[in-house]
């Protein structure tokens, strides 16, 4: 059994939305089925239908903890949209899956923003920042615009860094550029170079700058090596328009199953684990680090606070 009390955020959502909202790991059939056998209690009442709960009741869930188990879960439903890493009452930290726009754009399918507001009972959700669409993994929402403002102000700050965690093609050295401890005293490798983007979005790195190119920086460090493949993880000092993809591609070690930056009849060379195609670039945000932050910013609680999900690589490494 697991338990949760309403918030502002959940009051008027039905009892299954709430519940989902508490534990993403749990789906809304298994809810369904508690309901019908009266295994969902508010404020220790039995309840057999979806009705709508308040702000203050304390809801009781009692399933089995096995279907609380968020790894489990992320194991057996690979297509989940997303899932919340963390949430405060201003944020929403959540791990998105490959495949998915985090919002509208140019795409007319789903996108992460709409399903969020449509899911997690913050209506008037907005991103902070972006991640491309066939990129997986951690990114911050916040639950209002108000939330957003002091969100903003956190990226302007420095307060907030960004890592990912990426297979590349081939055998990247320890140390291509200048070597710089990290915040977290991580010893780490820092690559420069120019960014040129075009009219259409495609992206061009230079080593030397040319007329509109723009500067950027990315430290990384070896995590492993295996069978022609490394693993690397990467700290954005800059976050430029597919700043990864490129800047390592133009170093000669494009992302794995990357066709865009990186060479098809290569990403072909390898199979997933089912024995097929790699259907995405092996590329993930890993880990969000927050800085110490003012008590007069709404997100102060995230001050010095660290989120990090695995990577769910389509290949064994």
């Amino acid at each position: 059994m697991r338990q949760f009390t309403v918030d502002r955020h959940m009051s008027g959502e039905h009892v299954v939305k709430a519940c989902v909202v508490a534990f993403p790991s749990l789906n809304k059939a298994d809810l369904y089925k508690a309901l019908k056998h009266k295994d969902i209690r508010i404020d220790g009442k039995k309840v057999s239908s979806d009705i709508k709960v308040v702000e203050g009741q304390e809801v009781q869930v009692w399933l089995p903890d096995s279907l609380f188990d968020v790894k489990a879960e992320k194991k057996t439903d690979s297509r989940k949209d997303y899932s919340i890493v963390a949430q405060t009452d201003g944020m929403l930290i959540v791990n998105k899956r490959q495949g998915l726009a985090v919002h509208s754009g140019k795409t007319t399918g789903s996108n992460l923003i709409d399903i969020v507001r449509e899911t997690s009972g913050n209506k008037d959700a907005e991103l902070v920042h972006r991640i491309d669409m066939n990129t997986g993994g951690i990114l911050m929402i916040a639950k209002n615009k108000d939330y957003l403002e002091d969100a903003v102000k956190l990226f302007k700050e420095d307060k907030v860094t960004k890592r990912y965690r990426c297979l590349v093609v081939g055998k990247i050295p320890q140390a291509l550029g200048t070597p710089v401890i990290a915040s977290d005293e991580a010893i780490m490798s820092e690559v420069s170079a120019y960014l040129e983007k075009t009219s259409s979005g495609q992206v061009y790195i230079h080593d030397v700058k040319q007329e509109g190119d723009l500067p950027i920086s990315t430290r990384y460090r070896v995590l492993d090596y295996h069978d022609g493949i490394s693993e690397i993880e990467c700290e954005l000092v800059t976050g430029r328009t597919h700043q990864i993809r490129a800047q390592f591609a133009h170093l000669g070690y494009p992302i794995l199953g990357d066709g865009n930056y990186g060479r098809n009849q290569v990403n072909l060379m390898f199979r997933g684990k089912d024995g097929g195609k790699i259907h995405h670039q092996q590329l993930w945000s890993t880990t969000l680090m927050f800085g110490r932050i003012s008590k007069d910013n709404r997100h102060y609680e995230l001050s010095g606070k660290k989120f990090s999900i695995e990577p769910r690589y389509e290949v064994d490494f």
